[in-house]
């Protein structure tokens, strides 16, 4: 029998890059003369088509809007003789787009990014964060909490040490990070203030239906209390919510950080909100720590249901403050 040839399976962004490099020095709140290049940019796009060039082709998984930007990207792919059966369209999209300015050295002056589409949720654990932040900053000025000088450390303290990591993958245009801290619970992160996740509340644009999994939830976690109060100010202001862990029996944790992503997805797409979906994820991670698989053989609805309430109720801010 004849072998398929294999196919690697990139999913991520395309993007659209606009570099403006100024050929005079800068005036300031005026146009300067220079040159202005359109790219087809992405770090997955890129890896895709550096394979393409190496003579292998893949199968993209990604989302471009109805624009021309969509369109100049989605002909290249097409050109190239690439599946585009992964990337979605539609109207609700729009296209991830950089406009990137150059002085006349080449040096970097500013930028402005819209990607919405493709960059909104991270779950890394503080080993992960702290990678993320040293790779995107081009620095290693980051570096995981020493737990062994300091285990009883406060949620605040843990919370200091990791910040600035933080914010790096916050500016960097990631929408929500939850950071997660094993015994210690998580850090659910927006760089847009409360009204970063208020607006995560009642959104179901992830939904697929109600289910038995939103009815038991949301009968057990109302709105929370804080976003129940007066409107905040907006702007780029760094907001944390701190998710406690729940005791456990430990059998094994290889499996807990997938299931408490997967707890959050499926918790999303029922229609849950963000704060509620992040406690569900918390409680399936528990059941996975007590069970002797890597992923429970059932999950109890009912349970998972009730350590929700017990996470989403125990949950609290600990951190507000402009990100400038």
């Amino acid at each position: 029998m004849k072998k398929a040839k294999a196919m690697p399976v990139i999913i991520g962004g395309m993007v659209f890059d606009i570099h403006a490099t100024a050929t005079i020095p800068a005036t300031a709140k005026s146009t300067t003369p220079g040159k202005i290049k359109f790219m087809l940019g992405g770090v997955a796009r890129n890896i895709a088509e550096c394979l393409l060039k190496l003579g292998t082709k893949s199968f993209m998984i990604s989302a471009l809007g109805c624009d021309l930007a969509g369109e100049a990207l989605l002909e290249q792919w097409r050109s190239a003789g690439l599946p585009t059966e992964g990337i979605q369209r539609g109207p609700d999209i729009t296209t991830a787009s950089v406009c990137n300015m150059f002085d006349i050295n080449g040096d970097l002056t500013a930028g402005v990014a819209s990607v919405d589409t493709i960059v909104t949720f991270a779950s890394p654990n503080e080993h992960e964060l702290v990678a993320m932040a040293n790779s995107l900053s081009h620095e290693n000025r980051f570096s995981p909490i020493q737990r062994d000088q300091d285990k009883n450390a406060s949620i605040e303290s843990l919370f200091k040490e990791l910040k600035s990591a933080i914010v790096v993958l916050l500016q960097k245009g990631i929408k929500y990070i939850l950071v997660t801290l094993g015994p210690d619970g998580a850090f659910l992160c927006s760089g847009s203030g409360p009204s970063g996740l208020r607006e995560c509340l009642n959104d179901t644009k992830y939904s697929d239906g109600k289910s038995e999994l939103f009815d038991m939830v949301s009968s057990r976690c109302s709105t929370h209390q804080y976003f129940c109060s007066t409107p905040c100010k907006g702007g780029s202001q760094l907001f944390v919510m701190h998710f406690p862990a729940l005791p456990a029996i430990v059998r094994g944790v290889s499996g807990a950080g997938d299931c408490l992503v997967g707890g959050i997805l499926s918790s999303l797409c029922s229609g849950l909100d963000v704060m509620q979906s992040v406690a569900v994820g918390v409680a399936a991670a528990k059941a996975a720590i007590e069970a002797e698989t890597n992923v429970p053989s059932t999950y109890d609805l009912t349970a998972v249901a009730d350590d929700a309430g017990k996470v989403y109720n125990a949950a609290r801010v600990v951190f507000q403050e402009s990100m400038l």
